[in-house]
């Protein structure tokens, strides 16, 4: 398909297929690349070739030459042969490609199907032995993940149902006086009316906290909170109450500054709700002492107090305690420690502390 052809000056010295006579190259041809048309005689279609000719420094030319017929025509048997092959081949492995993605996701949708039926209200979980061992790490963490969600909804349920008994029952007396005081209107029964205000009023001022616990936690970024200071400030601030209710407040923190990476305000408001349930729920006379403490396994705050009181941790009693301890649980989960009951130190008798683990970014 190609033809060489050298000159030596103006000597042609090789046309292997005596083809310069036909083209009409009796001459070298200058560089570069050109088409040169041949004529098939009376009639006849011209032939085109591509030919391409250099020169060197000695004087010698060279040219190759191509025919464009049969140019095209090796062109039209790659497309045959080649090119039309390829992309039948092509299209039949796309198919079978496409065919096996499709069979593979099948289980991958019907798990997801199971998913999507699931009742996380009626306690329903993904069988551990799910027909496709493939996915049975995938079952076993969104099992992990309604579990996670049917332990929140029954804390959901409970804070619902503490909330519901502390609020009636000074909704229940607020009736029952204010029917009282109608028909004889005393100044016991007036001073009854404003406790049982007072006391729902608290309440709903704890849910207040709550709400806007929950709504700014999520906005404010967790700090370096030294546990020491807070406490500081904290009992400060209760020193006034404490005396004019015949408590004695102490505070007792290591020199070495105790951190915690927590928001500030939710640490602040977890621990003014202790001290005040500890000031609020302690007869008079009674030792209230906030710890806080560093160790190698935990570290933290506490308050204790010896007054015995009667309220166990969880457990809705009748003077809103229960309710208070259920809002300092949370603020406690949501920063990461846990809010733990017991072990006072003689003469105390009564003890709540919010626990950090130590980790070692924090030793």
């Amino acid at each position: 398909e190609l033809v060489v052809l050298r000159w030596a000056g103006d000597r042609l010295v090789e046309d292997p297929h005596a083809v310069a006579p036909l083209l009409g190259l009796t001459t070298p041809p200058s560089p570069g690349l050109r088409t040169v048309r041949v004529s098939q005689g009376q009639g006849g279609q011209p032939r085109e070739w591509r030919m391409y000719a250099a020169a060197d420094d000695q004087g010698s030319r060279a040219a190759v030459l191509v025919d464009m017929d049969e140019r095209y025509d090796l062109g039209a048997d790659l497309a045959e042969h080649v090119v039309l092959p390829v992309l039948l081949v092509l299209s039949l492995v796309m198919l079978v490609l496409w065919l096996a993605i499709r069979r593979g996701l099948q289980p991958l949708s019907r798990l997801s199907a199971d998913v999507a039926a699931l009742d996380t209200t009626a306690g329903q979980r993904l069988q551990s032995d799910h027909r496709f061992r493939e996915f049975a790490s995938s079952v076993e963490a969104i099992n992990h993940l309604v579990d996670s969600l049917q332990e929140q909804a029954r804390r959901e349920r409970a804070f619902a149902s503490d909330v519901a008994h502390e609020l009636r029952t000074p909704l229940a007396s607020l009736a029952l006086g204010a029917a009282a005081a109608r028909q004889a209107p005393t100044p016991e029964s007036l001073e009854r009316l404003e406790k049982d205000a007072l006391r729902a009023g608290r309440i709903l001022q704890q849910l207040l906290d709550l709400a806007r616990v929950q709504r700014d936690a999520l906005a404010q970024s967790s700090t370096a909170v030294d546990l020491g200071a807070l406490a500081a400030s904290v009992v400060e601030d209760h020193v006034p109450r404490a005396y004019e209710q015949d408590h004695e407040l102490a505070l007792l923190r290591p020199d070495a500054a105790v951190k915690v990476q927590v928001p500030a305000m939710l640490a602040e408001l977890a621990l003014r709700n202790l001290v005040d349930n500890a000031i609020r729920h302690t007869p008079a006379g009674t030792q209230i002492r906030v710890d806080v403490w560093s160790g190698p396994s935990s570290r933290g705050v506490s308050v204790s107090d010896d007054g015995g009181r009667a309220g166990a941790f969880g457990v809705p009693t009748s003077d809103g305690l229960g309710l208070g301890l259920r809002l300092v649980e949370r603020m406690a989960e949501q920063m990461g420690a846990r809010l733990e009951t017991g072990d006072a130190l003689t003469p105390m008798t009564t003890r709540f502390a919010l626990v950090w683990p130590t980790s070692d970014s924090q030793k």
